[in-house]
């Protein structure tokens, strides 16, 4: 692992920058909204757009990245991103009716996301020959995605503070910098096997088929709890940021920062838990099954309590869940899963994660309309489905984890 230490930082890069382009709009939607002057939904669709184009197109990307390589997927994406950011920040600096011109600006991002940070997953599964290896490097990989969420709320607080469209002027800065890295630090290995490069897009449906024959119980729950986790960490944080701006009048800077601590709470949970888990998929499952119910109960509690530091408190708890599974998650469909599939399982698994990440704020948005009460229990009602996922579909013996 050491050996490969520059290349996982260059690797860790990418889910750090593609999080920040996009998490760091979390804290100056209220701003973009009133700016543009639009509905709530509506801004909330500049996250949704991007997200729902990376849903369509990150199967594709997969199956394109085990055809034909992961930097040759990865490397054009990161550049698609950076131009999708400079198209979103000119036509929010030029035109004076610029929201549909940023919305055809965030898609071309999510098109650039696509090939991206769901690529990284089965990227270091190949460069990293142990189960331990993988798990740890898939640990500070989340980590940096989590770190990503850390930063967000107060780097994108602070360049709204200067002017309010330059967040996504910087995502083309921050996309050439991964861009570099990944070209010149990441030593990706050859295909052991050149036949694979030649498996027709039938032979490729077929295998994908019988993938989900030997494996579609524990691969479907999995799918669906990374759903369900991003679904609750973007839905709160987007009711994070409108109430403490309308609510309780904590703007810029000052509400970064309280947004980054349930952040800040995820990302140390990730963290530790990626280098604690080691091989042990029974671990996993457990791990998975307490983490998400600890996001259950800290969701029905939080639709409870009406102080502001309780609300915090309660949502950094569902944030150290999130944190916890999340390594767990990515370490049992990286090493359940053969190579030459790799890619095309982890970007399904991804695209299930982005899904999440889109209907997080809309439906936030729509239930906290009715009682800030219905949304949390309602985000917590999803919880509930991904403990008993955890407990029942979730099972790691030998057989089923190692099925290729």
């Amino acid at each position: 692992m050491k050996e490969n230490k520059w290349g996982l930082i260059s690797i860790a890069s990418i889910p750090l920058i593609m999080t920040l382009g996009n998490s760091m709009l979390i804290p100056v939607l209220p701003a973009i909204r009133n700016k543009l002057q639009i509905t709530s939904f509506q801004v909330s669709l500049l996250i949704t757009v991007y997200s729902a184009v990376a849903i369509i197109l990150i199967p594709i990307a997969g199956y394109l990245s085990d055809r034909f390589g992961r930097k040759i997927i990865i490397v054009p994406s990161l550049l698609i991103t950076g131009i999708g950011g400079l198209i979103s920040g000119l036509g929010a600096w030029w035109l004076e009716h610029p929201y549909v011109v940023i919305m055809l600006g965030r898609a071309l991002q999510g098109v650039g996301a696509a090939g991206a940070f769901p690529i990284v997953l089965p990227l270091v599964g190949d460069i990293y020959k142990s189960e331990s290896e993988v798990s740890k490097s898939l640990g500070i990989v989340e980590t940096a995605n989590t770190l990503g969420k850390v930063l967000s709320p107060i780097v994108g607080s602070a360049l709204a503070f200067i002017v309010w469209f330059l967040p996504f002027l910087t995502i083309p800065v921050l996309c050439i910098l991964s861009t570099g890295l990944v070209a010149f630090l990441v030593k990706a290995p050859p295909k052991k096997n050149e036949t694979a490069i030649r498996v027709t897009f039938r032979d490729f449906i077929q295998n994908l088929k019988q993938i989900f024959v030997n494996n579609g119980r524990w691969l479907s729950a999995v799918f669906a709890i990374g759903c369900i986790c991003m679904f609750v960490i973007f839905g709160t944080l987007f009711y994070l940021s409108d109430t403490l701006e309308d609510k309780y009048h904590i703007k810029g800077i000052w509400k970064g920062c309280v947004i980054a601590i349930p952040s800040a709470a995820l990302c140390l949970a990730s963290f530790f838990t990626g280098k604690r888990i080691g091989e042990n998929k029974n671990l996993m499952k457990w791990i998975t099954f307490g983490g998400v119910a600890i996001v259950s109960a800290s969701l029905v509690v939080s639709g409870m309590v009406q102080s502001l530091y309780w609300l915090i408190a309660l949502i950094s708890l569902a944030g150290i869940g999130i944190g916890v599974t999340l390594p767990c998650l990515d370490s049992l469909i990286t090493e359940g899963i053969d190579k030459a599939e790799r890619g095309t399982i982890t970007s399904i698994y991804s695209s299930m994660r982005f899904i999440g990440v889109a209907t997080g704020p809309p439906l936030a948005s729509v239930l906290v309309k009715f009682s800030p009460q219905l949304m949390f229990y309602s985000i917590s009602g999803t919880c509930v489905v991904a403990v008993l996922l955890a407990l029942f579909a979730i099972k790691p013996s030998q057989d089923e984890l190692t099925a290729k």
